[in-house]
């Protein structure tokens, strides 16, 4: 039991760790076409960010990109909407 509440307490502590920051959140179509929206995410939004556009755009790609370092952040991104 103490081992599971430590293994859970890690994994919490990595995931918060993780989605810190902002992010920008733009996507293209299947097709390569720009889908004409950007958003800004902070932290653990993006999931949010990612899920509208994938909602609005089936099959888009999105990609996320860290705004102080300009780079994609590569565990979630690029991410292929379904």
């Amino acid at each position: 039991m103490k081992k599971m509440v430590v293994a859970g307490l890690g994994l919490c502590l990595a995931g918060c760790v993780t989605m810190s920051g902002s992010y920008k959140v733009t996507a293209v179509e299947k097709d390569g076409t720009p889908v004409n929206v950007v958003m800004r995410a902070e932290g653990s939004s993006i999931y949010s960010a990612r899920n509208a556009i994938c909602s609005a755009h089936p099959g888009a790609t999105v990609s996320i990109v860290d705004i102080a370092t300009d780079k994609e952040l590569s565990s979630e991104s690029p991410y292929r909407c379904k």
